[in-house]
């Protein structure tokens, strides 16, 4: 079971790391400092921390090689770094991250931005209590509980939590078009591009059957939309 109030701060420079801990104790969250990646590693199978605030420029490992290690054993990834490149953000939000926050930033920033993504996380997990049935679309079984994506009786697909997120609010609302905002949902300061990056890798696994492209249309202007049925059993 995650620990909602446990957060993990993964910073190689000792002072930052302390400094961004004590801003998020002020607001009542646990959180611990590890200075590189394999500390990490190690221990967030044992401690299911809520959020993971991964620096990528970590003295043993890239951090971006540490955000897809993770595979989905944080709920969230915050990555925070010194590396203002478009290539690093979007290399980011494709392995996996939620959010990017440049440094230098303000601790108040970096604790607001864990609250709204804990807070779009809480909605996530509320809708999956209710939907706990699998979705049947053009071939497609989508399972919101375990974020299991497979093609008539195939290999099984793995989505990250984003992704999943953003595939269920289609699923959800089929035939209707969906904004960025509305995908977004409460991340809405998240980088702008993190919604066509998802939505590329989304499209990415849903090409196997040969029309993945063709079952999320984009409305350019106006969002994205699910052009198939949804069965719910």
């Amino acid at each position: 079971m995650k620990n909602n109030n446990l957060i993990y701060v993964i910073e190689d420079e000792e002072d930052l790391g302390q400094l961004m801990c004590r801003a998020l104790e002020k607001f009542r969250y646990q959180a611990r400092h590890f200075t590189n990646g394999a500390e990490a590693l190690s221990a967030v199978t044992q401690d299911n921390p809520s959020i993971c605030i991964v620096d990528l420029n970590l003295p043993d490992m890239d951090g971006l090689e540490l955000v897809k290690q993770f595979d989905n054993q944080c709920r969230g990834v915050v990555i925070v770094s010194g590396r203002d490149d478009l290539t690093d953000r979007v290399l980011g939000l494709e392995f996996g991250a939620d959010d990017y926050i440049t440094k230098p930033f303000e601790p108040r920033e970096l604790v607001a931005r864990v609250q709204s993504l804990l807070r779009r996380l809480q909605r996530s997990s509320e809708i999956n209590a209710v939907i706990t049935r699998k979705a049947e679309f053009s071939g497609w079984i989508f399972r919101p509980d375990s974020l299991e994506l497979c093609y008539q009786a195939q290999e099984k697909l793995s989505l990250s939590r984003a992704e999943g997120d953003m595939l269920l609010s289609l699923l959800r609302h089929p035939f209707q078009i969906l904004s960025r905002d509305q995908l977004l949902g409460d991340n809405g300061t998240a980088y702008d591009r993190s919604i066509d990056v998802r939505m590329s890798r989304l499209r990415k696994k849903l090409e196997s059957s040969g029309d993945g492209n063709e079952l999320i249309k984009t409305v350019y202007g106006a969002g994205y939309m699910l052009t198939t049925a949804v069965v719910w059993r």
